[in-house]
């Protein structure tokens, strides 16, 4: 010992914890290690801890110098999750000062918890920055255990499944990852605390020990992570109990940092269901039609949102918000991260907001990287910032963000359903399912997009389907499935429609990876019950009395109408109601499942009701020009307010009027989207909407620079400079009309309309008009000013365009409009080429 270390007090040297968990870290001829102890038994030994910093490593041949101790407690609240409102922690905290020979000074930061430890290592004497390359932090599990894991992939969506340790093979795992080390206790390891100082990790495999044993290490995304004075790790978390204690914790939300005191009461966060279209019809994201369907099933059923996944045009946007406003309905947006990649690309965020977009759905992250840790950091500030709900897919677990920034309401990283459309031959099986709720899910929210009933190649049962709708939780449960096909199963739909948006309490009832899981989640006084079973139909005896529903609880089940068979997967669903205490007994088809409704005696079992329709705002005119002193006027209710793009600003004009003025980047022709909201239910205010045109200039115009009011498209949004293509925007290819290439223009799938606003500035209206030949075909197609048609033309697959030259003074707004001609022509694709717009005057 150095002259200048004094003798640790005794209360320093003893084990450390706070119930059943304690841990001990020292010093000894091996190096730094940890020994985790619960229920009085040592459950994980000398644990190498320390890591490698500029060629050095950190831990081997360390001294210690120094201890202190602190407990450290808090209240948490949750928005979302297994266990929204407030939670008392308490964690007792030790921080171990070391020295290394060469003089540098490193700590292990310990935390011990009613049920579990975690450790992190900090530098708080850096001077400048270093270069931190492994972790080597271990694990050694035991002969006889057994794992359940997924093969390591940046975005966790590989299958899980589960090995005895003689067979695991040696690899790369990724987090969290559970091993049963005996027959009452479980490991399971993960990470929190994380954010862009660091990179993430995952576990590696070694080959058996001498033992039978398997050592697990923790392995950088990043070959090396520029770190600076201070903590280095995010927490290496180690859950340690019974499975009931790991499927309810809390822990690595604990572990995480508080929210910013402007989130902590972020009302504006609303967890619930949502309709999504384009697992059960890809190309639906495109097509308002469609999402307005899925809005009105949707509010009937008593849901809370809507995702609009790729394929959405930012035309229609507003008119979908202002329609799903109206039934409490709030719209979400799918986008791709590298979209929102530079301060110019996160504007857009600004401008869904002003929409009246509620959340953002962001995808293909699928890194662990510093760098990309970075980003998170970027959009969970700016969509805190913004009141911008987030789901991240192709993305990474969570790590603790539910408490950080409560904004975060789901995350992917797992095999969903998406994988029913992409690998047929991949189809999700029971035993992956199964392992969810005690791995995955355990640390946080999972977005796995569940009760896919027209999945192909589906192998459970429709029972499983709808027990996945409470088995796994998300801040908001993306239903797979056409919303037709729930109400076309009345019992799935009734189910689906009481189903709580939110849960209070979390509850392992009966389980074990390998072979079910029954995971109940409370909403005020109703229990509600998912059940998913993998093998063979058998009865499953479910224990309620956890619940707590008191005598006589009213249950009722909806589950697999015909267990005995063996088809599979078994079809149809059945109900039972019964009353029971203590216990009930359900029959499960092969890879079977159920879902249940648990309320105490002599109260109401069944309360769902649709949501209510609420008128929309006034706002008029629906387009308003911009005059010369730089204001348009808008006339609303007087209790309406106004939601702006960026940069514009608006003034109170008596008691229902607005000026209104834009950003001066606004350009001639252009618009800019302007909200106006009323109090409708709940948080989620009645909007509608006004598009504010500053006018054409004197000169000539293409009309696929100028934006559209509206469109109706057969395929997909109308396309500017490009042929229709398919469903999605910009799929199309050059326009060619007759093996003639023209480099602008429209590119519509009849029927079709594109409506612009000219505002009686425009002259004259020029262009050509012809099929593409990417389709085949006849289509009518015709040029209406004001409504009135003033061009018509048959074209036809093959024939050169058809040109024309119309009048247009005083015209307020064109359409373009196209339809095919006989049954035959359908898949037609018509192209407006070399259109222009010509100005001749500022007149109105």
């Amino acid at each position: 010992m150095s002259d200048d270390v004094r003798p640790l007090p005794e209360a320093h040297t003893g084990p450390v914890g706070t119930g059943a968990v304690s841990a001990l870290i020292r010093a000894a001829g091996t190096g730094v290690g940890l020994t985790v102890t619960w229920q009085g038994e040592v459950v994980v030994d000398d644990v190498p801890l320390g890591f490698t910093v500029d060629g050095a490593d950190l831990g081997v041949d360390a001294e210690l110098v120094h201890v202190s101790d602190r407990t450290v407690g808090d209240r948490i609240r949750l928005r979302s999750g297994k266990a929204v409102g407030d939670h008392d922690y308490e964690h007792h905290e030790r921080v171990h000062t070391f020295r290394e020979a060469s003089g540098v000074e490193w700590q292990v930061i310990l935390r011990t918890a009613r049920d579990g430890v975690a450790i992190r290592y900090a530098m708080p004497a850096l001077d400048g920055t270093a270069c931190v390359t492994a972790d080597r932090t271990a694990v050694t599990l035991p002969a006889g255990s057994r794992s359940w894991v997924l093969d390591y992939q940046t975005w966790y969506e590989t299958p899980r499944c589960g090995a005895d340790a003689a067979e695991l093979p040696s690899g790369a795992y990724g987090f969290p990852y559970l091993a049963r080390l005996d027959a009452a206790t479980h490991l399971l390891i993960t990470e929190s605390g994380i954010d862009g100082r660091f990179s993430g990790a995952h576990a590696e495999v070694g080959g058996p020990l001498a033992d039978g044993g398997r050592t697990l290490r923790f392995t950088l995304a990043d070959d090396a992570v520029e770190v600076t004075r201070g903590i280095v790790t995010p927490w290496r978390v180690f859950l340690i109990g019974g499975l009931p204690e790991l499927v309810s914790s809390l822990f690595v939300e604990e572990l995480a940092p508080a929210a910013a005191p402007e989130l902590e009461d972020a009302e504006w966060v609303r967890p619930g269901r949502a309709a999504w279209s384009w697992w059960s019809d890809f190309y639906s994201g495109a097509q308002l039609d469609k999402q307005r369907h899925f809005v009105d099933v949707a509010a009937d059923l008593g849901w809370e949102h809507l995702l609009i996944d790729c394929g959405w045009e930012e035309t229609w946007v507003p008119e979908i918000v202002a329609y799903a406003s109206r039934r409490g309905i709030q719209v979400h947006l799918w986008t791709i991260w590298r979209d929102l990649n530079s301060p110019e690309d996160l504007r857009r965020l600004a401008l869904w907001r002003s929409w009246g977009v509620a959340g953002i759905k962001v995808d293909f992250m699928e890194s662990e990287s510093k760098d990309r840790y970075r980003w998170y950091d970027t959009i969970l500030a700016e969509t805190a910032r913004l009141g911008l709900m987030v789901n991240f897919h192709g993305s990474v677990i969570p790590r603790g963000w539910a408490r950080t920034f409560p904004q975060v309401i789901g995350y992917e990283a797992i095999r969903g359903a998406e994988y029913y459309v992409f690998f047929e031959n991949q189809a999700l099986t029971a035993s992956h399912n199964v392992i969810q709720p005690f791995t995955r899910n355990v640390v946080g929210a999972m977005d796995a997009t569940p009760v896919a009933f027209g999945a192909a190649n589906r192998t459970t049962s429709d029972g499983h389907e709808l027990g996945l709708s409470v088995a796994f939780e998300s801040g908001i449960t993306h239903f797979a499935d056409h919303v037709d096909a729930y109400v076309s199963r009345p019992l799935a739909a009734r189910f689906l429609a009481e189903q709580a948006p939110v849960w209070d309490e979390t509850v392992l009832l009966t389980g074990d990876p390998d072979s079910h899981a029954v995971v109940a989640r409370r909403s005020g006084d109703r229990w509600f019950v998912g059940g998913i079973a993998t093998g063979e139909a058998r009865a499953v005896r479910v224990p309620l009395g956890a619940l707590g529903a008191g005598p006589d609880a009213q249950v009722w089940v909806v589950g697999d109408a015909a267990p005995s068979t063996d088809e599979v997967p078994a079809t149809g669903l059945a109900e039972t109601t019964t009353s029971a205490s203590d216990a009930i007994e359900v029959t499960v088809a092969r890879d079977g499942g159920f879902a249940a409704i648990v309320a105490p005696a002599g109260t109401d079992l069944f309360r769902a009701v649709p949501r209510s329709r609420h008128p929309a705002p006034v706002v008029d005119p629906p387009v308003a020009e911009i005059g010369a002193d730089g204001t348009a006027s808008l006339t609303t209710d007087p209790d309406a307010r106004l939601r702006l793009p960026a940069g514009w600003s608006a003034e109170r004009v008596g008691e229902a009027g607005w000026a209104v003025r834009p950003d001066r980047s606004l350009r001639p022709g252009r618009l800019g989207v302007v909200t106006v909201e009323r109090d409708g239910d709940g948080v989620v205010p009645v909007v509608a909407h006004a598009r504010v045109v500053r006018p054409l200039t004197p000169g000539e115009h293409a009309l696929p620079d100028l934006p559209m009011i509206a469109f109706v498209n057969d395929d997909g949004p109308v396309e500017r400079d490009q042929s229709n293509g398919a469903g999605n925007p910009g799929d199309g290819r050059p326009l060619r009309v007759a093996d003639q290439e023209f480099e602008r223009g429209l590119g519509t799938a009849p029927y079709s309309e594109a409506l612009f606003h000219l505002g009686g500035r425009a002259e004259t209206f020029m262009g050509a008009v012809g099929v593409d030949d990417e389709s085949a075909g006849r289509a009518r197609v015709g040029v209406l000013a004001d409504g009135d048609e003033i061009f018509t033309a048959v074209v036809e697959a093959g024939k050169p365009v058809t040109a024309f030259s119309l009048q247009v003074r005083g015209v307020r707004t064109l359409c373009l409009r196209s339809e095919a001609v006989a049954p035959d022509d359908a898949g037609v694709h018509v192209d407006w080429v070399d259109t222009t717009v010509h100005v001749t005057s500022v007149s109105g």
